[in-house]
């Protein structure tokens, strides 16, 4: 089958492409940036990258219009007061562009949307399918709850309360029941239902076989890691002083989190589930599903994280406009030192950065610089990094963001997503020798804004100076 994939490189659509590769389908997928998609070598005769835009109908032209099916895995966490509006105005013209293709199903993941007092995103989700559904295409709708996996952003959360928290002091929604569900479920639901008749024009609430509170569900992760905790529950967090809490103490950002927020006023429980009676099958339980994720923790194999998604950055997602780095009105500390090592021990070195590894110089002055961006509103150092060793351009690093990350050409680029009066880059290239070894460029670049840029500029020099000079000799200390 010829298949569309939109929302490749997000949470689910980056393990959901493999796994239709894997079905021998050739498939298309729609991104905003061809540079945030690697794909796996032995498929890429099979994949075609599509760079268009949702909200730019006559990009979607490049569509073909022989495809079978298409997967809309399109949502935003962003808690901007357009985000509705753009999210109909995307479905809208996904639908009127599919309407004019061969396909004759279209699979969208949602929210469970089964009470009646809707958080914002979740009346949003359900708008979209609505949407969808006006079209002459037939569509096929799972509606889920938590999805527990490694990378995805409430295990990431849950992770953050349990193992920093001996004692929480939570909100009266801990006591809101859920259906959690396992990834790999959602993502063999997924698979199942292509192509399936009996899915067609059909909606589907799909959860896992443990039904709990969400006190339960974080004292049942503390017993799985074996650590004691205390829940105390309080009538006086806001949904806004909630939203503070988690921003604080997990490494979700502020949209994320009040989005979150918003969305557990509600039950997220299953009122039926006919779709076992199409697909029988033993569904994860919760505890199965936790040691699973933490598996792919410990092997370093997270195929996907939320934390490297756009929502609520301030960065274009068509990271080409960053690329370019500025030479002229700019500040620069240019760093140079020769090795003669093994080239491939320093660019490991380099793309080991941040995240629990640190920088290896003075991580006391990074934390303390990711704690002034968290409290003017930053995203700060705890967001960590995916993977400890592998990067690919999307991906982030503290408060880093990776716009290249070329190992053929020894070239790592990075963009910074922290409050800053004015834009900064920092890169990273290897310029190897004729024989052995190499030099190593390490280059800072600040294109300030205004009269203020200037003066944080000169004012942390004296501290970035020591930083980016030890910096630079740690990459390299075992070669010169």
């Amino acid at each position: 089958m010829k298949i569309l994939l939109t929302g490749a490189n997000g949470y689910i659509g980056t393990r959901l492409l493999p796994r239709l590769a894997e079905a021998k389908h050739e498939i298309y997928i729609l991104v905003r940036s061809k540079l945030r998609i690697e794909l796996p070598e032995k498929f890429k005769d099979q994949i075609h990258i599509i760079e268009a835009d949702l909200l730019d109908l006559k990009s979607l032209n490049q569509i073909p219009e022989d495809i079978d099916a298409a997967y809309y895995l399109v949502h935003s966490m962003s808690d901007s007061k357009k985000f509705a509006k753009l999210e109909r105005q995307s479905a809208k013209n996904f639908k009127n562009r599919i309407e004019k293709t061969q396909a004759k199903q279209i699979i969208y993941l949602s929210g469970l949307v089964n009470d009646e007092h809707l958080s914002t995103h979740l009346s949003s989700r359900k708008k979209v399918g609505e949407i969808l559904k006006t079209g002459k295409v037939p569509v096929t709708i799972l509606m889920t709850g938590i999805i527990i996996g490694s990378g995805s952003a409430s295990f990431e959360i849950i992770r953050d309360l349990v193992e920093k928290l001996p004692i929480m002091v939570a909100p009266k929604w801990v006591h809101y029941l859920i259906q959690p569900i396992s990834i790999r479920d959602v993502l063999e639901y997924l698979i199942l239902v292509l192509n399936h008749p009996d899915c067609l024009n059909q909606s589907f609430e799909i959860g896992g076989p443990d039904v709990m509170s969400y006190k339960e569900l974080l004292l049942k992760f503390a017993e799985i890691r074996k650590l004691k905790r205390l829940i105390l529950t309080v009538p006086v967090l806001t949904p806004r002083l909630s939203s503070y809490w988690l921003f604080f103490i997990t490494s979700t950002n502020f949209s994320l989190a009040r989005s979150l927020v918003d969305s557990l006023i509600n039950h997220a429980v299953c009122k039926e589930q006919r779709i076992l009676k199409i697909f029988p099958k033993n569904l994860l339980s919760y505890e199965d599903a936790v040691r699973l994720a933490f598996t792919r923790i410990e092997e370093d194999w997270i195929r996907s994280s939320w934390k490297d998604s756009f929502s609520g950055s301030h960065l274009n997602p068509n990271l080409s406009v960053y690329l370019k780095v500025p030479r002229f009105g700019v500040l620069v500390d240019e760093r140079v030192v020769p090795f003669d090592g093994p080239i491939e021990s320093v660019q490991k070195a380099i793309w080991s950065l941040g995240g629990n590894q640190g920088w290896g110089s003075m991580d006391w002055a990074w934390s303390l610089r990711g704690l002034i961006d968290q409290c003017l509103g930053g995203v700060g150092l705890r967001r960590g990094r995916t993977s400890a060793h592998h990067l690919k351009s999307g991906d982030v690093i503290d408060f880093w963001r990776v716009l290249l990350a070329d190992k053929e050409k020894y070239r790592l680029l990075l963009y910074a997503e922290m409050k800053l009066p004015g834009e900064a880059w920092l890169e990273f290239k290897i310029t190897p020798n004729q024989t052995k070894g190499g030099v190593l460029s390490q280059t800072a670049t600040f294109r300030p804004k205004g009269i203020w840029g200037r003066i944080y500029w000169f004012a942390l020099y004296p501290f970035h100076s020591i930083i980016f000079r030890n910096l630079v000799k740690r990459l390299v200390k075992d070669y010169v």
